[in-house]
């Protein structure tokens, strides 16, 4: 009886802690999301962040639906401020998401430093098409109410002279660089984590 009591209080802390740092991580993924820079060879508003850092480590940490969970709170929170009507949180909840649930999925079974670099290549290339589809389909068309497509599709053929379609931009800027992306977040994931896992696990190893 006292042992059944001590288990279960464990689990009550256990999901106490893993409640409070999911909130955590997604603060500090919301407040990464300011920090934006400038995507090399394009147009000075198409911007990256790594605001998808805190949400892989928690995925890894938690499984595939805290990641989810992270990347869903961190777009929420920018509702208040978006210029795009909500649209450009969706898309990036969309790409953040695919990314962390399939790097996640992976690690989930089998937790080894090996399965979570493939993890993280395969989510990195998975989300490279996530996000071609996304732009092409979502920001794209949401790019188009500022600016005439010719004008858009331009203002990309000027770092990229054979970018001359709607199609060119996804597969030419899109797709290789939310791939770059994720490999980098994924390294830094691979730098932090280790160190991180103990805290954000608690006495759980």
């Amino acid at each position: 009886m006292e042992k059944n009591i001590i288990l279960q209080k464990k689990k009550s802390d256990q999901k106490v802690r893993i409640l409070t740092m999911t909130a955590v991580l997604s603060a500090i993924s919301f407040i990464l999301a300011f920090f934006e820079f400038p995507v090399p060879l394009s147009p000075s508003f198409a911007r990256m962040d790594l605001s998808d850092l805190p949400a892989l480590i928690g995925a890894f940490a938690y499984g595939p639906e805290t990641g989810i969970l992270i990347e869903f709170v961190k777009n929420v929170l920018q509702l208040p401020t978006t210029s795009t009507g909500g649209t450009g949180e969706l898309a990036n909840f969309i790409m953040g998401g695919s990314f962390v649930s399939v790097a996640g999925l992976i690690y989930k079974f089998h937790k080894t430093k090996k399965t979570a670099i493939i993890a993280c290549l395969i989510a990195s290339v998975i989300m490279g098409i996530v996000a071609a589809a996304v732009n092409y389909f979502i920001l794209l068309p949401l790019f188009e109410t500022f600016m005439p497509l010719e004008q858009l599709i331009a203002s990309f053929g000027e770092f990229m002279p054979f970018i001359k379609t709607k199609f060119d931009v996804v597969i030419f800027n899109a797709f290789p660089f939310n791939l770059l992306k994720g490999i980098g977040i994924s390294a830094f994931t691979m730098l932090f984590y280790t160190h991180l896992s103990p805290f954000l696990k608690g006495s759980q190893q």
